[in-house]
């Protein structure tokens, strides 16, 4: 058995959405993570990824909390919130209660907990200042909670100006692309105590293929309007990638 046992849970920004592989799966930054840490320890990472996207913070933790627990890990990454501060009326406080109630389950469990903040798409989106100020709020009140906790790693990734920017996100600009996963994978492996690689940080970019105006609002505002009016949710039907323990062996030496 590894000695690093390591599992992820959240929506599709721990899913790995928006940096699709060629044969179509999605990789994402807990997977880069995963690679990232066999290399730099030089020893096998057992990885699982239990992410749904489209879930809500709640649902991910009645979902998929005590799954994880049940795969016996070293460390839990944990991230949610951002589908619900896509919502009106969102209640940051609840948002809060979910990280508190991951957190006491870890502790009672003995497993290390990873904690993020999502990036930050609101530069790019439409209503990008009412998003900016909720996560703004969500970040801080996160941030306040585990103020005390200096044993709980945290990546936060929504101050970080660089990857808001239009370079690290897909065409949808809402999930980031191959680039953005790849520096906050980096920031993860910082926060653990190891060097990512350099180029992690920032990837050289591809030239921008997003839709613009009326083509944008059709292909990616349209779609997610009619799943909220329908109750339905992009993760509908959709399994984990790595339900079970996955080896990633390391690349170099």
């Amino acid at each position: 058995m590894a000695s690093v046992r390591f599992v992820a849970i959240g929506d599709s920004f721990t899913e790995g959405v928006g940096d699709e592989l060629p044969d179509g799966r999605v990789r994402g930054w807990a997977d880069i993570t995963a690679q990232g840490w066999a290399d730099a320890t030089a020893e096998a990472v057992e990885y699982a990824n239990l992410a749904i996207r489209g879930r809500l913070v709640w649902p991910i933790v009645d979902e998929q909390l005590e799954p994880a627990l049940a795969l016996k890990p070293t460390h839990l990454s944990f991230n949610g919130g951002g589908n619900d501060m896509l919502r009106p009326r969102t209640s940051v406080a609840r948002v809060v209660e979910a990280f508190t109630h991951v957190s006491r389950r870890c502790d009672e469990e003995g497993v290390q907990l990873i904690i993020l903040s999502g990036a930050n798409p609101s530069g790019q989106l439409p209503l990008g200042r009412v998003f900016q100020r909720r996560g703004d709020l969500l970040t801080e009140a996160v941030s306040a909670v585990f103020a005390d906790r200096p044993d709980i790693v945290r990546a936060f990734n929504w101050p970080d100006r660089e990857l808001s920017t239009a370079a690290y996100w897909s065409e949808d600009r809402l999930h980031m692309s191959a680039r953005g996963h790849h520096r906050v994978a980096a920031r993860v492996l910082t926060a653990l105590g190891m060097e990512p690689p350099a180029e992690w940080w920032s990837l050289p970019s591809l030239p921008a293929t997003s839709a613009r105006g009326a083509a944008y609002y059709r292909q990616h505002v349209g779609p997610w309007v009619r799943r909220r009016l329908t109750g339905t949710s992009s993760g509908d039907g959709r399994e984990p990638k790595y339900a079970a323990w996955t080896t990633f062996e390391p690349l170099h030496g």
